[in-house]
């Protein structure tokens, strides 16, 4: 967990629950969008008033190994780490820790950088690798 550089904040919600009184497991994918969506604001990649269909990155792929359960009140960090950059797509670690430390979940997402208007795969921006690579000391 240390060598995560970008941390969301994020608290859970009582509407996040399932029956048996913990985090339903589909609400770890919201978790990481949001941190995700943070990550690139951070990184200068995406803003708050852009359209979501400007960000240009589509989910490839997405693991999510769950560690520990989660429950109502519990104040989390969701981590974000870019692992690898490809050509057209690159790959995020993520994390979630409780306010003790605890690691709860941990994944990794591939995305894909993605032309919506032509509905294609294009090359990552010049720019994002160097901000992404810059940001997480990756050879780009």
């Amino acid at each position: 967990m240390t060598d995560f550089k970008f941390f969301h904040p994020t608290e859970v919600r009582y509407g996040d629950l399932d029956p048996q009184g913990h985090v339903n497991n589909a609400k770890y994918l919201t978790y990481f969008e949001q941190a995700r969506v943070y990550y690139l604001i951070q990184l200068g990649l995406f803003n708050k008033d852009q359209s979501f269909m400007e960000v240009g990155v589509i989910i490839a792929d997405i693991h999510i190994t769950y560690h520990a359960p989660a429950h109502y009140g519990n104040a989390l960090k969701i981590g974000v780490r870019t692992i690898k950059l490809g050509n057209k797509s690159f790959t995020t670690e993520q994390c979630v820790v409780d306010e003790t430390g605890r690691m709860l979940a941990t994944g990794t997402v591939v995305l894909v950088t993605f032309d919506y208007e032509g509905l294609k795969p294009i090359p990552v921006p010049e720019e994002w690798r160097m901000k992404i690579g810059e940001f997480e000391g990756l050879k780009v």
